[in-house]
This record gives structure tokens, sequence and C-alpha cells, in this order.
């Protein structure tokens, strides 16, 4: 059995399927739910993906693209035979594993919903590098996008791009959101995907939200766990948390973050180019869908493969219309 490499020691692109080396566990409050819920990372073997696993009911659930059953202020999967066993706001502890690498894992948890730690993706950033990470004897496969792919919800986009051939990252995204707050306002910011910038620029972000909608949101059954401990509460044009931000762009970097861990439910890594505009939960998910079910979008090769020719570039004005819509190009 190879031993345990510390994750800084990795140089290049990766071309083998990891897990950890070892389990780690931790305990918090569901954002939502506002139940206490112990969850527990394990190793796991080769071409097992990542699945969640209620330890109260022994169903597992593997993290993908379509069982996701709900995006209403986070992502939540489930199985269509057994809607009782769903696990939300995944898209956090999603995003540290893609960010750290790690491609084999069982999340075990005994509640509705992963702990919201901080509200942002560095405690889990945390927990995977105390696990350690353990290279395994099979190579790994990428989704290599091969034609643009967008998707439309009113003023909100999100499109799947070839990748930059010179890039070193798998995955490059870009993020714009606009906001009518001050606090907030217009932010945009880039990340290539690599486990130092995750963690350095992305992972600290944490969730928001708007104090004037609290009350409204608990009523729906959402944000009863949240608190000025694991989100930032935006009033008006101020942010209520003593401590202030963590970056001055702190809401778009969240919004990157989402987007990691939304995309992460390929189930393999992504080769290509992701940019969004006020893109969310539910976007992001359509435009996986749309790039999934259309086999001249992608293809799956190995990581060593050398990325497929650009196509010509597809002008903005064949974006799809609005309304939830979403197109190849």
């Amino acid at each position: 059995m190879p031993e345990p490499t510390p994750r800084a020691a990795d140089a290049g692109p990766r071309l083998a399927q990891r897990t950890l080396a070892n389990a780690i566990d931790c305990t918090g409050i569901g954002l939502h739910s506002g139940q206490r819920v112990h969850m527990t990372l394990s190793p796991a073997p080769a071409n097992t993906g990542i699945v969640f696993r209620r330890t109260d009911s022994g169903i597992g659930i593997p993290a993908r693209y379509d069982h996701v059953r709900d995006t209403t202020l986070s992502t939540v999967i489930g199985l269509s035979d057994a809607p009782e066993a769903r696990v939300g706001t995944i898209e956090h502890v999603m995003a540290a594993l893609a960010a750290a690498g790690i491609d084999n894992a069982i999340v075990g948890v005994d509640g509705p919903e992963v702990p919201a730690m901080d509200g942002s993706a560095a405690p889990f950033s945390f927990l995977i590098d105390c696990a350690g990470h353990r290279t395994l004897d099979a190579p790994l496969s990428v989704i290599e996008v091969l034609r643009p792919v967008r998707a439309r919800d009113g003023e909100a986009t999100a499109a799947l791009l070839p990748a930059n051939p010179r890039g070193a990252a798998f995955l490059t995204l870009s993020m714009d959101i606009r906001f009518e707050s001050a606090a907030i306002g217009r932010q945009e910011r880039t990340l290539a995907l690599t486990g130092p910038a995750f963690a350095a620029e992305i992972a600290p972000a944490r969730t928001f939200g708007f104090a004037e909608e609290l009350q409204r949101l608990r009523a729906a059954g959402l944000a009863r766990g949240g608190s000025l401990a694991n989100a930032i509460a935006v009033s008006g044009d101020r942010v209520l948390n003593p401590g202030g931000l963590r970056f001055a762009d702190e809401f778009v970097r969240h919004k990157l973050l989402d987007a990691v861990g939304d995309l992460a439910l390929a189930g393999l890594p992504i080769r290509g180019r992701f940019i969004g505009s006020r893109s969310g939960h539910r976007l992001n998910n359509t435009l996986l869908r749309t790039m999934l079910a259309d086999p001249s979008c992608y293809r799956i090769v190995s990581a060593a493969a050398r990325p497929a020719a650009r196509p010509a570039a597809v002008p903005a004005e064949r974006m799809a219309a609005p309304g939830m819509a979403a197109a190849a190009a």
C-alpha cells in the first residue's frame, strides 16, 4: 500500500486517483435544519467517488448532479426511492474535497445536513489536511469540455467552455455578482482551481444572507441554524458581524466556493473554464445536466491526455434565452 503523501508535495497535474489517508470527524449545527450533526470523512477504494452516507439509516447517496433534489439556498442530494434520506448543504465540503484532489471518500452524517461550521469551507479543508491523502493504484479520468455550454435564468448566466491549453489547473472559474446593498455592490473574481489557491483565497469565504429575510426563511424551514458564527449578515448597507469581513470581496469569493462544490457533482474533475454571472446552485446544476446530457459537448479521458483542439468562440448573443434555459453551442 502506498504511503500517505502530504498535499503540499504535489507538483503538476494529478494522474492517479486519491483518497484520504485516515478517517476524521467533526460535529456542528446544520445551517438550515438547526440540528446538531456528526460528520465523518473516511477513505474509500478507487472508483467509489464521493458518497454521502446517512449513518442513521445506512443509506448511501452518490454525490452526483443527477441526485440533486433541491437547490434552495444550498445543494441537497437524495435518492428518488428513498426521499426520507437526503443530505443538504453539501457544497462546502464538496468544494474542499475537490480542491484537495480527493476523488474517493465516504462522508457519513447522522442527520439531514452537513455541519455549517463557520459558514466557509476552511474547516473542511483543515480536516482534509489533517487526515492526509493516499494515492491509489488507479488512473484518474477527467471530463473535458469540448464545446461551449451555456445556461440562463433571468439575469443570471453560467457557461462551461473548453480549457485554456496553457492552463496548469484542470478548472478555471470566473464569477461576478451584483447586489443593491452597498455592503456588496458589484464584485468579480477569477480562480485557477488548485489546492493552495483554494485554501488561501476561497475556502475562508463565508456564506451570507440578509437580516431582513431571516424571519421569512425560518418560516419556510430554512436558516434555522444560521447565526453570526456561521454566516455574514447584511442589513441594508451594513455588515452586522462584529469582526467585519475576511476579504473586501468575500461575497463573490463565497459564490466561487459554491460553484466549485456544485461542479464537483459532475463526478470527475472538469477540464474547462466556468464563467458565472449571478449564478447560484440551481443554475450551476442546470449547466452540468445540460452538458452531460449531450455527448458532443464533452469527453471522458485520462488526466494525462492532451486537451482537444479548441473550437471557434461562440458569440455571446447565442446564450440561451431567459427563463431557466440552457443550450450547447
